[in-house]
């Protein structure tokens, strides 16, 4: 897993809710994205709890606090017949940061995606995000060139169910 045998990690729990949110609220301040979060304490409880759509591991500092989080899900792959694990959201605070925490947190995606028989870890990264984007090119994430993400939300996903 890691080579800092300081950091260690636990999934959440219900109890989790507000320290999710905090996290979830700091990565859209780093993405200058702070007027797109919606989420609220009661959606992350019926999302991530009551339906069970999504999991959240934090990394934790050798002192017990949880310094950073990752929210992953299943996906699922036609090609290669099996589920897939999508990291949605990866973050690591500010002054945790170069310390092997991202590291870790990504590892240990990719321990779980092995343990539980999956076929890949995809996810996305903002064009700007050089930092990221060149710390996922290190730890050895294949840049998806020829694929462009497409997505439906708000009024164009309600225009869209509508016509159905």
């Amino acid at each position: 897993m890691s080579t800092n045998p300081e950091i260690s990690y636990r999934f959440a729990a219900r109890n989790d809710i507000p320290l999710i949110l905090k996290f979830i609220k700091d990565l859209a301040h780093y993405e200058h994205l702070d007027n797109e979060v919606t989420a609220t304490p009661e959606l992350l409880e019926e999302w991530l709890f009551n339906r069970n759509t999504a999991e959240v591991i934090f990394a934790i500092d050798k002192t017990g606090n949880e310094v950073g989080f990752a929210l992953f899900f299943y996906n699922f792959s036609t090609f290669l017949g099996k589920g897939g694990i999508y990291l949605e959201d990866l973050f690591v605070l500010p002054e945790y940061r170069s310390q092997g925490f991202g590291k870790f947190l990504l590892r240990t995606l990719a321990k779980i995606a092995t343990e539980r028989k999956c076929g890949r870890l995809d996810l996305s990264c903002l064009d700007w995000n050089t930092p990221a984007i060149n710390f996922y090119k290190k730890m050895g994430c294949i840049v998806m060139d020829d694929w462009t993400g497409y997505r439906f939300t708000g009024a164009a996903l309600a225009k869209l169910a509508a016509e159905a």
